[in-house]
């Protein structure tokens, strides 16, 4: 079976067969440092928005840039490969910038999702896919749920 983990040259590659087939993509991003409850409830609806769901993963390098210092709690390594043992997840990539900007630009995603916190605006990669026609989906969280939320528990166990 191939690998569900895309390299830049790999993601070429899976484009270039999906778009021949005619499939559609979906791209979401993010951390995904504790697996949680609203990561996977929330990837099994960003899956049903296309064919195809790739997910953007924030290297370590990034993470730190935009999170508390000490994140991510799980190596780069680790979460992309918990990621996509998820069945929900097709493909999953390292991205090390600050925003996915670049990497939606590549991909050109039929459908881009986020979560229902950001104002479209705020989504990086949402007017460049508006503009070639694809939709820009904001999934509802759960409520409660946030790997912040179950870091804060396990530091007071």
């Amino acid at each position: 079976m191939p690998t569900k983990i895309l390299t830049k040259k790999s993601l070429r590659a899976v484009l270039r067969r999906l778009k021949a087939k005619g499939e559609t993509v979906a791209f979401t991003n993010g951390t995904f440092d504790v697996l949680h409850l609203g990561h996977v409830t929330y990837l099994q609806k960003a899956q049903k928005t296309a064919d195809v769901l790739i997910v953007g993963v924030n290297t370590d390098r990034s993470v730190k840039t935009y999170k508390d210092p000490s994140r991510p709690v799980n190596p780069q390594g680790d979460r992309i490969k918990v990621l996509t043992a998820l069945q929900c997840v097709d493909y999953a990539i390292l991205f090390d910038e600050p925003t996915p900007l670049k990497l939606i630009v590549e991909i050109k995603p039929d459908v881009l999702v986020k979560g229902a916190d950001w104002a479209v605006k705020d989504i990086a990669g949402a007017s460049e896919v508006l503009s070639w026609g694809g939709k820009v989906r904001r999934i509802p969280l759960v409520k409660g749920r946030s790997s912040t939320r179950v870091i804060k528990i396990l530091k007071l166990a």
